[in-house]
Order: C-alpha cells, then structure tokens, then sequence
C-alpha cells in the first residue's frame, strides 16, 4: 500500500550548485558509479564501465530507445516583437502538437508565433490541461517532409532549465541506442553507455530489450501539491514489443534479473506488467505515479542518475528502495562530491 501520509517536504535535500554537472564528461561510460544495496543500504563507489561487473549471464538489461527531438523553439508572436519559446511535447495529430509555452499570458488561442522568419508557423488552438496549448504547425510541405525535418533545421535540444552552459555536440544528450523520435527530454540514465560497452554486456551473457517511452512533461513536471497521494502524473505514450516481453518474461522464468536503465524503463515495465511481474506487449499512454509503498512486479534493479530535490524521479527511487537509503546515499554522494542530474554521475541499486 502507498504511504498516503508522505509530503513532498519528505524528498527534499539540499545540493550544492556547482555538484550540477553543466557539460557531460569526454568518455560516456567514465561517470561515477555508486552501488547501493536496494534493501541494506550498502554503498561501494565504482566507475560506470564497472557496471558489466555487477550484471550476471541471464539478466535482462531494459533500455528506452525513444530518441530526443530538438523539441526547444525561440520565436516572435506574429506581428509583434514578444520573445516566445516553445517546447513540443507530445503529438497528437500529424502536425498538432501539445506544447509548453512562454509567455503563457500573452500566447491565448487565437494567436499565432513565427519562428526563423517564416520557415514555421504555430497557431494556438486552445488551452489544455496544466496550462499547456494545443497548436498547429505550418510549414513548406514541398521543402519538409515532416516537422521533424524543421526541427533538425531550426530546433534546439531541450535542455533541463538547470544546464545553462550551451551543449557542444547535440548527440551528448542522447543515448547511443535512440531509435524512435518523439522525446522532450533524454532518459538521462542511458547516457552513459557506449556501443563498445552493450557489447561487453552481451558478451557476458545478458540480454538488452528495449522498451519505448516518449519522455513528456510527465517526468519532468514538479510536484506542486503537499500530499504526494494529491498528484497526478502527465500521461506518456509507451510501447513493449513481443520480442522483447518475452525476453524479459524468460529471463524471469529462469532466475535472472531484470535490470531497468533509468526511471522511464521502470514506468514502462511497471505499466506493462501483471500482478504477477508478466509483461505484455503493448502500446498506450501511462501515468502512473510510483511513490513509497508501491509493490515493484516487473523489476530487480534499477540503474538511474542523481535526481533533483522534491521530484517524482526520487520519489520514484526512493519506493524501489526506501526514502531512508536514497537520502542516505544522496548524502555520501554530495560529501564525495558526486556530479547530479542529467549529465552527472549513476546509481546501480541492486
């Protein structure tokens, strides 16, 4: 049963700001690493390329492959010289997107913004749910294919608002494996892996499935009410193939474990399963939210960076293993000086 009595006060820390990583490290695969013992709290501080040491022949490692679009748009509302910023989230019809605004106040259905002089066009429909705008987007269909093509033109990378420094190389915020596009935000755990890295894990006799979930608002949103049991999630779409359910439903059957790459894999692999820890091949929308006193059905371990103070990542964590332990390692993590969030270093719970 979930802990209906727990405050987001409860998942708060303090963290110096220069522990926030701004620029990812030369190598993936050389972060930090601390591994936790999910239920004695046990800590052991590794690097990331180690994690091949703590997988065992016959687990599955579950990986998200939704591929990060340069989702983050500046432009002039039509006719005037107001600044907007625009960031895509989720698509809901080929070229209506729902979509995070600023200037809300000034950015009412009706309006419309320009971006690079014409190459697109936003008309807002209307206000939906969290004050988010539903809107469609114009543009030159005999030039563009798709939107995705304006995007790779004239779009930025949707950095987290804590990551001032400007990003080098776009695919640093995306993993090695991203596949299919559709994500506001990387499922930052997975950016420590390299090709040469998934293949030592192979070697060695684990299995890699991915799942698919379009990392939304839903991961990212903060907790704006006291009670978590008060909080509703943003939906986001997700998808398990047969071919990899069945992986991971084998690997279970004959004694492995099933590692999740990140907090997006664990939603996925939570949403898709019975309640006897089956999972089933499916495409559809997911909101739930895991908090402490939630039962895990599908998953053993959890690989996952440092996540910010109050959010639905580290209460996430914290249910996988307790509040206690994950404050207490947060707690190392900052007197050893570990870097946080999305570029920062990992954690292994096992």
């Amino acid at each position: 049963m979930y802990d209906t009595d727990l405050s987001v006060k409860d998942f708060d820390y303090d963290l110096p700001k220069e522990l926030i990583a701004q620029t990812p490290l030369s190598e993936r695969d050389s972060s930090r690493l601390m591994c936790i013992g999910r239920t004695s709290g046990a800590i052991e501080h590794k690097i990331f390329r180690d994690i091949v040491d703590m997988l065992e022949a016959g687990d599955v490692l579950v990986i998200n492959d939704s591929k990060v679009i340069p989702a983050r748009l500046y432009g002039k509302k039509e006719g005037t010289n107001v600044d907007c910023e625009f960031v895509l989230l989720h698509q809901d019809a080929l070229d209506e997107w729902e979509t995070m605004v600023r200037p809300g106040r000034r950015l009412r259905p009706g309006t419309a913004v320009i971006f690079n002089d014409g190459v697109l066009r936003a008309d807002i429909l209307e206000t939906a749910d969290d004050g988010l705008r539903r809107v469609h987007f114009s543009y030159d269909k005999e030039k563009y294919k798709n939107i995705f093509e304006v995007l790779d033109v004239i779009g930025n990378m949707p950095l987290p608002p804590y990551i001032t420094e400007r990003l080098a190389d776009k695919d640093r915020y995306q993993t090695v494996y991203a596949r299919e596009k559709g994500s506001a935000a990387a499922p930052t755990a997975g950016l420590h892996f390299t090709p040469e890295l998934l293949e030592k894990i192979r070697q060695k006799g684990v299995k890699i499935a991915p799942v698919m979930l379009h990392v939304g608002i839903g991961t990212f949103r903060p907790v704006k009410v006291e009670k978590l049991r008060d909080h509703v999630m943003h939906s986001e779409y997700f998808s398990v193939t047969k071919e990899s359910a069945d992986m991971i439903n084998s690997a279970r059957k004959n004694g492995g474990r099933i590692v999740a790459v990140g907090t997006t894999c664990t939603r996925v692999l939570e949403s898709a399963s019975d309640e006897q820890g089956i999972v089933h091949p499916m495409c559809k929308n997911t909101d739930i939210f895991i908090f402490p006193g939630y039962k895990f059905k599908a998953v053993d371990c959890l690989i996952t960076n440092f996540h910010l103070p109050q959010s639905t990542l580290i209460m996430l964590v914290s249910a996988f293993s307790s509040k206690e332990i994950v404050m207490n390692a947060y707690a190392e993590a900052i007197k050893e000086k570990y870097r946080f969030f999305s570029f920062g270093d990992a954690c292994f719970f096992h």
